[in-house]
This record gives C-alpha cells, sequence and structure tokens, in this order.
C-alpha cells in the first residue's frame, strides 16, 4: 500500500471514527434535552389544565376530552385517594373500571411535593409514556405524551445529522487524497533524484511549501553536492595513484581474486618482457621460472612473500607480495640488477684500497729493516732508502688524519654536514667494505635491513665511520666461524642500526667504561690485533654530536650488540638539506 492509500484510509477511519462517536453523543444528547423540554411543556400544559378544570366534578371527563383535543396529550385527573376521576384516553363509562392510580411514582410525588414526572409504560394504554402530575383541588392532575414523538424528532434530527456525517466524510476523503497526492509528489520527485544520483546522472530537485518536506529535500541536496565532491576528490586521488605507479620503477601488480591481473604498470611490463598493449596471462602463469612461480603459488595460498630473489631474463629481482582480504594479491618487482653490480664494483674497490694500504706499510717495515741491518753505513743506499720511508710515511698520514677528528670534536671545532641519508644504502656500502676483514677469518657477515626504512637527517660519512669502527670490532673480537648481523629498525622519531656478533663479549664490570678513551677490556687481545682503543670514543663523540646516542647489551662469552639510535631530524640545521 502507497503513501496516498495509507494516508486516504487512515484519514477515513479518522473521520468514521469522530463522525459515528460525534453521531452516538449526539443522540444521547438529544434525546435527553428533548424529554427535559417535553416534560417542561407538560408541566406548563398541567397547570394550565388545573386553571381549566371545572368546579363540578362531573363535567371534569368533558374538560379533559377537550383539552386533548386541543393538545393531543392525555390528561388524567385522580383524587387524593389515587382514584382516577377523569380520562382523556378511554371512554367516560370506562373511567370507573380504571385501576387506583395511588402506587403511580408521579402520583405520589405530585401529592408529596406539588409536583412529580415519570417515565414508563403506561398500564391503562399499553405505551412507553413521559408523565408530568401537578396538585390540584382534587387531587392532581397528571399530563402525559408518548415517547414515540419524542422518538420521531429525535429519528428526524439523526437523518439530518447522518446526512451532514456524510457529507463530512465525503469532503473529508477528497480533501484527504488532495492532501496525500499534494505531500507525494515531492516525496516522489525526490525518490527519482535519489534514483539519479544512483546511476550517475543530474538529478532534478523539486520545491515543497511543506517545511519538513523542504528541508528533507535540502538535505538530499547537500548529500548530492557533497557525494560530488568526494567523488572528483576520489577520481583526483585515484589518478594520482595511477600516475604514481606507472612512474614508479620498482614493477607493480594487481590482481583480482580470481588471479586475472587488473592492474601492471609500465615497469612490470618491462621486467616480465611485455609490451604495453599486449594480454598479460593470469597470475599463476606470469612467470616462467621455478623460483619465481613458487614465490607467486606462496602468495596465492595465502602466505607474505618479503624479497624474494629470483630471476628474469638473466636480471636479479627483488619479489615482494602479499594477498588482500578481499583474494586479491599485489606483487612488487624490484630491479637489482644495477645494485648488484654496484656490490661487485664496491667488493673490488675495497680490496684495492685494501692493497694500497697494505703497500706503503710494507715498504716501511721492509726498508726500516734493511736500514737497520746495516744499510745506513752506505750513505748512498740509505739516503734513498730514508727518502721511500718519508713518502709513504706521508701517505699514511694523509689517511690517519681522520683520527684527529675525535680532539676536534670534543673542542666543538667539527660539526657535521646534514643531508638526507638512506639507511639501506649506507649499511651496505660499510657492510661490503667490510667483508673482505670476515671472509679470511671465515666470519659471516649478514645484513637485515628493511628497503623500506626512511631516510634519516644525518653526516653519512660519520656514520659510515661510526659503523665501520663497530663492524671492525666486532670482526676482531669475533673467533672464526662466528657470524656477525647488521641490522636497522625504525621507531616514531628513531632509527636504530645495530650490530650483533657471537664474539668474546664484555664482562659487565668493563661496561661502563668500554667507551672511554685507550680503555681495553682485553690489552693483551687488543695489541695482537692492533687496536688503538679509541675507535669506540671516537663513534661515541660522533654519534652523540649527531643527536643520538650509543646502546651496548653484552654477556661474557656470549657476543655484544651495539645500536646507533639516531632521530631522524636532529635539532641540527647549519645549511638546506640535500638528498645523498
Amino acid at each position: 500500500m502507497n503513501f496516498v492509500a495509507r494516508h486516504f484510509t487512515g484519514t477515513l477511519l479518522v473521520v468514521i471514527v469522530a463522525l459515528g462517536t460525534l453521531l452516538l453523543l449526539a443522540e444521547s444528547s438529544l434525546r435527553s434535552d428533548i424529554e427535559e423540554q417535553t416534560r417542561e411543556n407538560l408541566m406548563r400544559e398541567a397547570r394550565l389544565a388545573v386553571r381549566a378544570l371545572p368546579r363540578d366534578s362531573l363535567n371534569w371527563q368533558n374538560a379533559v376530552m377537550v383539552l386533548h383535543e386541543e393538545t393531543g396529550l392525555r390528561f388524567t385527573v385522580i383524587d387524593s385517594s389515587g382514584r382516577v376521576r377523569a380520562e382523556s384516553d378511554v371512554a367516560p363509562q370506562s373511567v370507573p373500571g380504571i385501576e387506583n392510580h395511588s402506587d403511580r411514582p408521579e402520583v405520589q410525588a405530585a401529592l408529596r411535593d406539588g409536583i412529580g414526572s415519570a417515565r414508563r409504560r403506561s398500564a391503562t394504554v399499553g405505551q412507553l409514556d413521559i408523565y408530568v402530575a401537578v396538585r390540584a383541588g382534587p387531587g392532581v392532575v397528571r399530563v402525559a405524551t408518548a415517547l414515540s414523538r419524542v422518538d420521531a424528532i429525535v429519528s428526524t434530527t439523526e437523518r439530518s445529522l447522518f446526512g451532514a456525517a456524510l457529507l463530512a466524510l465525503v469532503v473529508a476523503a477528497a480533501l484527504s487524497l488532495l492532501a496525500g497526492r499534494h505531500l507525494t509528489q515531492p516525496i516522489t520527485a525526490i525518490t527519482q533524484a535519489a534514483r539519479a544520483i544512483a546511476q550517475g546522472q543530474p538529478p532534478r530537485f523539486p520545491h515543497s511549501s511543506i517545511p519538513d518536506i523542504e528541508a528533507l529535500i535540502g538535505a538530499v541536496r547537500d548529500m548530492h553536492e557533497q557525494l560530488a565532491r568526494r567523488f572528483e576528490e576520489l577520481r583526483s586521488e585515484r589518478s594520482e595513484s595511477a600516475a604514481l605507479v606507472a612512474a614508479m620503477v620498482e614493477g607493480v601488480i594487481a590482481t583480482d581474486a580470481r588471479g586475472r591481473i587488473i592492474t601492471a604498470n609500465p615497469a612490470a611490463r618491462r621486467l616480465l618482457g611485455y609490451g604495453m598493449s599486449q594480454p598479460l596471462p593470469d597470475l599463476p602463469q606470469l612467470f616462467r621460472t621455478k623460483q619465481a612461480r613458487d614465490a607467486v603459488q606462496a602468495i596465492i595460498d595465502g602466505e607474505s612473500v618479503v624479497e624474494r630473489q629470483i630471476e628474469l631474463d638473466g636480471a636479479a629481482v627483488l619479489l615482494s607480495g602479499r594477498p588482500l582480504p578481499g583474494g586479491e594479491t599485489l606483487l612488487v618487482l624490484h630491479d637489482v640488477s644495477e645494485l648488484r653490480r654496484l656490490e661487485t664494483v664496491r667488493r673490488d674497490f675495497v680490496a684495492n684500497v685494501s692493497h694500497e694500504l697494505k703497500t706503503p706499510l710494507t715498504a716501511i717495515q721492509g726498508f726500516a729493516e734493511t736500514l737497520l741491518g746495516g744499510a745506513l753505513e752506505d750513505p748512498k743506499h740509505s739516503q734513498r732508502f730514508l727518502e721511500i720511508i718519508r713518502e709513504h710515511a706521508m701517505r699514511l698520514g694523509r689517511l690517519t688524519d681522520d683520527l684527529l677528528k675525535l680532539s676536534r670534536i670534543e673542542a666543538g671545532k667539527h660539526e657535521p654536514q646534514l643531508h638526507l641519508v638512506r639507511v639501506p644504502s649506507l649499511v651496505g656500502s660499510v657492510v661490503e667494505t667490510s667483508r673482505f676483514k670476515a671472509e679470511p677469518r671465515n666470519i659471516s657477515l649478514t645484513v637485515a635491513i628493511p628497503e623500506d626504512i626512511p631516510p634519516i637527517e644525518s653526516d653519512a660519512d660519520w656514520l659510515a665511520e661510526v659503523l665501520q669502527n663497530l663492524i671492525d670490532n666486532a670482526i676482531q673480537y669475533t673467533s672464526s666461524g662466528g657470524a656477525i648481523r647488521v641490522w636497522a629498525s625504525t621507531g616514531e622519531d628513531e632509527v636504530s642500526i645495530g650490530v650483533t656478533d657471537n664474539g668474546i663479549g664484555i664482562p659487565l664490570e668493563s661496561q661502563g667504561r668500554i667507551f672511554e678513551r685507550f680503555y681495553r677490556v682485553d690489552a693483551a687481545r687488543s695489541r695482537e690485533v692492533g687496536g688503538t682503543g679509541l675507535g669506540l670514543a671516537i663513534a661515541k663523540h660522533l654519534v652523540e654530536s649527531l643527536g643520538g646516542r650509543i646502546e651496548l647489551e653484552s654477556e661474557a662469552g656470549k657476543g655484544s650488540t651495539f645500536t646507533i639510535v639516531l632521530p631522524r631530524q636532529p635539532q641540527l640545521h647549519p645549511r638546506p638539506v640535500s638528498v645523498a
């Protein structure tokens, strides 16, 4: 049932109930009023009859008959004993046979109070009458009229009221129908506007003179405007996201729940060997190598894959992927072929630098021993040997000048040069530099650095020097066959870089002094490996100058963990920040 039908039916029911109640109340009130008015009229007629009643009782019957003919009412004369002396509704010869009326309530009341009335069925004429009795000379003069006359008046009035009620019902029905249609027109228009919004079409909003409906129309209009703005923002963000994904150097692949590829940026197509217009197979058939297929199957089975290295047409690629809540999957391909090549170049460079460092030391030692062996006695050769020693010593002096940083930092004469530092790149460079020291001793050196760790604002040279010192110490104090792990993590405002080894460890009593200059936990071992005792002191001052701190966790015989904790943006801004 629609709104108009409900409104029409509800209005009719209300009107019908109201009119029915009104008719019932009107009938009851009208009957009561008419009966009361009839009693008053009968009382007046009774008093007039008392005055018109002859003194001679023999003429009373004729008198009541005349009054009956003139008024149409029933007149009765009753003496004080209750005997009927005259009755207008019976023949004169029948009057003596009428039963005694002393028990009639109206007669008893009139004899007692002067006037009495009653509403009852007459035993004499057998009809329902209204009686009014007035005390008179002989006893009581009583006037009565049939209630049928009252019923006739009430019936006539009820017919008029029913006709008026029926007319009112018709008018109410018509008005209800018009009002319902007037109310539903704007609501129907609002419904059509809402459907247009749902279909993406421009809506047409109506106007209404009803404040509540007009407020509803305004609310829907405001909702449409807000939805339009939000849809436009979503479209803009979607376009920006699509442009960003398309511009990424990493390959991005997104699939639906059935494994069909719905997004593949240009980098992904390039790595997979597909053109921009070529159709891509479903995810399970996308890769040709077993290693890649295994990784994809793990993702389809609900596992997350993080930086699993695979080969794609001779290129080294890190594959990361994860399942999405709706059954979709997301894959990221990172081409690290150039990074691997650079790592190889860096390892070669470290080896060459190591050779360059060893050459002057070997020369100095060799020529010094030659001089000590007796060459000092030969001026010609000793002069040449001394010049070579001086040349190599100067080269070593230039390489060791950086050790003076400690004193300059303590004196406040050395300020960091801040720029954005990418932690994975920095750590990878330092670790690769340290591998040539670890490999001869059969020490494994591993890295656990998240690729998505945010850049920090720091001095890359200082940070590299600190990290190099910590890794070198770990190598020196780790036995052959040991393991060293370099890791990093990020907090809300800080980045932590740690070096963990399973070497000899540091006793608890020495941990409070480990960062002091020239302090050695094991002096004999330190001399054996050539340590000076300045490395940790320099590292501590450099990190503190960068606004950070170094933390130590160690247990003798089980290894140590040195952690560099640095703020992402230290309270140091000597110059505009650049990107390293």
